[in-house]
């Protein structure tokens, strides 16, 4: 068979197969004609024959407000052509928009598509995921076009849009309700931005679940701000009747707010990874590894008689090497064995000894700020934050240990009623001590 005959039938197989592909996307839009945010829905995924859908769903948007060219009924007459804009994605093109005016009334009819269309698909979404992990405003455009006549995708269209986009996860974040979820520890750190940090609170659920409470801009850890923002998290729902398990990394103004905001309800476990790094820091190199090893085997100890026995004669050595080093063992000691008090498992011991869950909340969380080389203003930061924490929650596992959180809930249900049946007050150390 001659060349030339294979090349015209393999032409005309990829015309038909065209075809056939733009009849079959023409028989999807009419087939969710009924449902107009449906139909919306699926126009904005027909990209390239996007625009012809658009074009006729105008026209077809248009002829059912005027009717037949020449008709005479209605209110409504035919009022010329105008340029406009539509988004396919996140990408605007070019339409011409047929007007039409309401005689009687003397006002332009808008077309309901067109206005939808208007909007990018996601509302922003595309653009806020793409800029959120990385690509820069100034690159989007070559990376993400489709189409040659596709523009308004500027840098500053782009900041636009993500500050909106930002905004809005910033708004969920610190307004959606924790009525709904029975929280049974709570993680609390905070992380620098600049000059200012940013105070995370870090909640497992019964289930194990890790759902991200709330987020605040603190200049520094003092009681009085932490308070105000624990006020801001009980307004939202946050349920602490039952007993809540706090992990800090030791901080004072933290330590403090929970104690007065949450007074009987509260039981504190103190990072045994900053105490041990506390500890060995007044050490020089080779006793720091030595010290260390004996600390990690030291709360690897599976009771509390047994870890208290072996950090009394850590101390005693201590004394001999360094007496900082010993002093700073000594303090806030006993709010570091909290986990050995309660009698938890191994695995959930594992997961509530240390601010580890937070800290690796806290690493992803930079993943996504660190890429900023500036910051301008306290709005950015808590977008930026919000925006990231928003993204990385749905992928966060369940501890480690979860099935045995239940025990967890009997122990501190039996100190919630202990300390409510007690006319003074008494610290948490004093109560916590199971004998």
């Amino acid at each position: 068979m001659p060349i030339g005959n294979i090349a015209k039938k393999r032409g005309k197989a990829k015309i038909k197969i065209s075809s056939k592909r733009e009849a079959a996307m023409q028989r999807i839009v009419d087939s969710y004609s009924e449902d107009f945010d449906v139909k919306m829905t699926v126009i904005q995924e027909l990209i390239p024959l996007g625009l012809k859908a658009v074009a006729a769903e105008l026209q077809g948007e248009f002829m059912k407000l005027v009717g037949a060219k020449h008709s005479r009924a209605g209110n409504n007459a035919r009022w010329g052509l105008q340029d406009g804009s539509v988004y396919l994605r996140d990408q605007k093109f070019a339409v011409r928009v047929p007007r039409i005016r309401d005689v009687e009334a003397n006002k332009e009819v808008t077309l309901e598509s067109y206005q939808r269309l208007q909007k990018p698909f996601d509302d922003d979404g595309g653009a806020l995921r793409r800029l959120l992990h990385g690509l820069s405003t100034h690159k989007y455009q070559e990376s993400s076009s489709l189409a040659a006549e596709a523009f308004g995708i500027s840098a500053s269209n782009l900041s636009k849009r993500f500050k909106r986009g930002s905004a809005e996860k910033l708004r969920q974040l610190q307004t959606r309700s924790l009525s709904q979820y029975d929280i049974i520890a709570i993680f609390i750190d905070a992380k620098r931005y600049a000059e200012d940090g940013i105070v995370v609170a870090l909640g497992v659920t019964m289930a194990g679940e890790k759902i991200i409470l709330g987020v605040e801009q603190i200049h520094s850890e003092n009681s009085r701000a932490i308070i105000q923002w624990l006020d801001k998290l009980i307004e939202r729902g946050l349920k602490f009747e039952k007993g809540i398990l706090f992990i800090i990394d030791g901080s004072k103004g933290i330590k403090k707010a929970i104690e007065q905001r949450f007074s009987g309800y509260a039981v504190i476990q103190r990072c045994r990874w900053h105490k041990r790094e506390n500890v060995v820091a007044y050490l020089d190199k080779p006793q720091q590894a030595v010290f260390r090893r004996r600390l990690q085997e030291a709360y690897a100890k599976t009771t509390y008689k047994e870890a208290s026995a072996e950090f009394n004669q850590l101390h005693k050595e201590l004394e001999n090497v360094n007496m900082s080093a010993a002093n700073s063992l000594m303090e806030g000691l006993e709010e570091t064995l909290t986990i050995h008090r309660l009698g938890l498992s191994p695995e959930l011991a594992h997961s509530l000894s240390t601010t580890n869950c937070i800290e690796a909340l806290m690493a992803q969380m930079g993943s996504y700020t660190d890429k900023v080389d500036r910051w301008h203003n306290s709005d950015q930061i808590l977008r930026w934050t919000a925006t990231a924490c928003m993204d990385i929650e749905p992928r966060l596992n369940r501890i480690r240990g979860h099935r045995y959180l239940n025990v967890l809930r009997n122990k501190l249900l039996e100190i919630v009623e202990e300390r409510s049946g007690e006319k003074s007050s008494v610290s948490v150390r004093e109560v916590v001590e199971i004998k």
